[in-house]
């Protein structure tokens, strides 16, 4: 099944100065979504497989239209996240299907490799409502810098009939972060970890 889309929305945030203190280089995220039909909406299904096609479709979307908003290579790109907020037809299950690891694969390509679980959420939720976008390394699960999150919202979105489909990619971690941990210029990327 090919997603029905009915628009994408893309936003770079850049922090430049934290508690009084200048951030060099700026911390960079980048979210893209995109408003999608949901087929589902108002049905009980016990096969959700279409969605999960529509989810390996936007992975790759979604994750290229981060990298080109960040002006970065796919291997600058340092951590990542995905969520889904389900309009009032919708059910919950209908989030977590669209984020099935087949989502991933594609958005691992966006950004070249991605070791890591892409970490994600899901919620139902109504036009203009916040949806969080939980963010971690791309490669090390245990790059503490790199725990974060991107809130977005969109005015019309979702309606009853649709799903707002979100990823997010950074590529820095948290501006000056200071919490100990894995850095990120030590982690190996191999089991997803360290």
């Amino acid at each position: 099944m090919k997603a029905v889309i009915r628009k994408i929305c893309v936003w770079v945030e850049e922090t430049k100065r934290e508690a009084g203190l200048d951030v060099n280089p700026p911390s960079r995220k980048a979210a893209a979504a995109a408003v999608i039909e949901n087929p589902y909406a108002g049905t009980y299904s016990s096969d959700l497989s279409a969605l999960m096609d529509v989810g390996a479709e936007l992975g790759g979307l979604l994750g290229n239209r981060c990298v080109e908003a960040l002006g970065i290579s796919p291997e600058a790109a340092e951590s990542y996240g995905k969520s889904a907020m389900v309009g009032e037809n919708g059910e919950l299950e209908h989030a977590a299907a669209i984020l099935h690891p087949r989502l991933g694969a594609p958005l691992r390509k966006a950004v070249s490799k991605g070791a890591a679980l892409v970490p994600s959420s899901k919620k139902m939720g109504c036009m203009g409502q916040v949806l969080d976008i939980p963010l971690g390394h791309k490669d090390a699960a245990y790059v503490r810098s790199h725990f974060d999150g991107m809130e977005i919202r969109i005015g019309d979105a979702p309606r009853a009939n649709e799903i707002v489909v979100a990823v997010a990619v950074t590529d820095s971690g948290r501006p000056l972060a200071r919490v100990g941990g894995l850095s990120a210029s030590d982690a190996k990327g191999v089991d997803g970890l360290r």
